[in-house]
């Protein structure tokens, strides 16, 4: 009987092995790298950072603000994920983020912010991909028409805009 399991064993570990290791739970980019994530995070993909493409960010829950903003005239529609799911793919765990833009641009966003807002990580204005020099690719932007204390420049300087890099802190 001991020989017929190790013979099982044998023929059944190749079908069982993969079953043991679950998929990650970051796809890896199949494109260009539009953000990477640094720091206090569990689920990485590239060495000790999770990055994306814009693929995986519009594979994720689509939210839109309709909102003024100090930058462009009028109501501008931003489209993307909730930065607080995008956080929650990459399991960060810390009190701040520190977004960093394509121009070196950096601002500190309280973590507790992307909850209490819903912030969107906006990868579309106006239902278009924003080129570079439309702030582009990536856009923090806070719902700003929803509360009085959100038209600000305390929250106008946490919207980064170029977004490249997030380290949690």
């Amino acid at each position: 009987m001991q020989k017929l399991h190790r013979i099982l064993l044998i023929f059944a570990l190749p079908l069982i092995a993969p079953c043991a290791h679950a998929d990650p739970i970051l796809d890896q980019p199949t494109g260009k790298v539009v953000l990477t994530i640094r720091g206090q995070i569990s689920n990485k993909n590239r060495d000790n950072d999770a990055v994306f493409d814009m693929a995986m960010l519009s594979k994720l829950p689509q939210h839109t603000i309709a909102t003024h903003t100090p930058w462009l005239p009028g109501i501008s529609k931003f489209t993307g994920p909730y930065l607080q799911d995008v956080l929650a793919l990459v399991g960060a765990r810390g009190k701040s983020l520190k977004a960093i833009a394509l121009n070196d641009y950096k601002t500190d966003i309280p973590l507790e912010d992307v909850t209490r807002f819903n912030v969107v990580l906006a990868r579309l204005l106006n239902d278009k991909p924003m080129p570079v020099r439309d702030k582009g690719p990536l856009f923090i932007v806070y719902p700003y028409d929803s509360q009085l204390a959100l038209r600000s420049e305390i929250y106008y300087n946490r919207s980064a805009w170029q977004l490249k890099t997030l380290q949690v802190e």
